[in-house]
């Protein structure tokens, strides 16, 4: 079987050329970025919590994970700013072509009662969140040394001008879309 982004050069763009009436293949929608990001509130008493959701995320992605920090103060959160409440990582190009083709055959089947993607989640310009209930479905996680299950948003980002162009390419590309 040809890679994802291969077989997106060869087959899927000029067939999705055809479908979506586009005269050039340069006009036809591809992927920018996927963002990868794992957020808890249990990191403001526990602040080495971050440490360990960014080596997740790095074995996840592939790809060195950012801490990320709070950018303001809540006293009723007991949220100082600047303290470190999870992390998120970046994909482009290869790295982003090889998560999303594991995204698609590996993780995803894995996932428990997993009916197909909700439809609604597509921004209005053309871009994809989701979210993951656990991180154990990613098979380079070892659940044996997982403190705690926590979720992981995605966020798949094309460069389609609208959601049913998004949504024809990420069919396309194989997301499985749960049927209206």
């Amino acid at each position: 079987m040809k890679p994802l982004k291969e077989q997106y050069i060869t087959e899927i763009a000029p067939s999705l050329a055809k479908q979506l009436g586009k005269k050039n293949l340069m006009q036809v929608p591809g992927l920018d970025k996927i963002v990868l990001n794992v957020t808890t509130g249990e990191a403001v008493k526990n602040p080495k919590l971050a440490d360990t959701m960014a080596d997740e995320l790095t074995a996840i992605a592939g790809q060195k994970a950012v801490i990320t920090k709070s950018k303001k103060s809540i006293a009723n959160f007991k949220l100082r700013e600047g303290i470190p409440l999870g992390a998120r990582v970046t994909l482009r190009r290869e790295r982003m072509w090889a998560f999303l083709e594991r995204l698609i055959h590996i993780s995803l089947p894995k996932v428990r009662d997993f009916r197909g993607l909700s439809p609604r989640g597509f921004d209005g310009r053309g871009n994809y969140n989701m979210g993951l209930k656990e991180q154990i479905v990613f098979p380079e996680i070892d659940y044996d040394k997982v403190d705690k299950i926590r979720g992981v948003s995605i966020t798949i980002c094309t460069t389609a001008d609208n959601d049913t162009d998004g949504r024809a390419l990420l069919e396309a590309l194989g997301m499985p879309f749960r049927k209206r």
